[in-house]
């Protein structure tokens, strides 16, 4: 496992293409609603990152056709942008990435669409704070799979479980680096986590089973069990004192 440590110019390109990825989120903020489709949001970001310098990190990404990962309901990740409009009481779950400057900025999050089904948003809660659960963890000193751990726990504790087909990421350069970072409990405590490293970590969670299936266009991710999912996913700064969150 090689992770790359970013030096103070390299970590400032990522603070700029994380708080581009921010402004996409804060304008799907107003336009995630009843009727628009999948594929409008994805050129709302589009045409957001493009005016800003950047491209969209996920174009053409090993294959993938779009430029957002956009995923409804018992979509885990990975949804292809299309026809399909949003409907009220839907809950969607955007993944953005930009690249500017060399550098790459992740993160993701599930929005409700209008009036939504109360366990849903207990389900969305959750998943966002399993994340902020995890990053206590997120210092010098500690070790990666203790974020991984407090995630998975946080999760069970609420009578949800966590995917463990996939997982989050290094990131810098490349969009996926090492290490991988599992959002569930592992036999060992992983590396130490030292400053300079940058982490995509992005719980997926479900309602019902962890367990998942493939569609047939290769891409979309979807629960076993038909249940709903929420993502939630920031890159991460290691400091000498607290994280750093470069996409809020």
């Amino acid at each position: 496992m090689a992770i790359i440590i970013k030096n103070p110019q390299q970590i400032e390109k990522m603070r700029h293409a994380g708080q581009l990825v921010k402004g996409a989120f804060d304008l799907l903020e107003e336009v995630v609603a009843e009727g628009i489709t999948t594929r409008e949001l994805d050129e709302t970001v589009v045409k957001f990152l493009k005016k800003n310098g950047a491209t969209p990190s996920f174009k053409n990404y090993r294959g993938f056709p779009k430029s957002v990962c956009i995923s409804v309901n018992e979509e885990v990740v990975h949804g292809i942008p299309g026809i399909r409009k949003l409907a009220n009481g839907d809950i969607v779950s955007i993944d953005i990435g930009a690249y500017i400057g060399g550098f790459h900025g992740d993160a993701a999050r599930t929005f409700a669409v209008g009036e939504i089904d109360p366990e849903a948003q207990r389900l969305m809660d959750v998943t966002k704070q399993s994340f902020f659960e995890g990053i206590k963890f997120a210092k010098s000193g500690c070790f990666l799979y203790q974020i991984s751990a407090a995630i998975q726990d946080y999760v069970e504790s609420h009578g949800f479980s966590v995917v463990r087909a996939l997982i989050g990421h290094g990131i810098g350069a490349a969009l996926h680096e090492d290490p991988e970072i599992p959002n569930f409990r592992q036999k060992n405590r992983g590396p130490r986590l030292r400053p300079g490293m940058t982490l995509a970590i992005e719980p997926m969670v479900n309602a019902g089973t962890y367990e998942v299936d493939f569609l047939d266009d290769d891409w979309t991710v979807v629960t076993a069990d038909g249940k709903p999912s929420a993502h939630y996913e920031n890159t991460v700064l290691i400091t000498d004192g607290e994280p750093e969150i470069l996409t809020m």
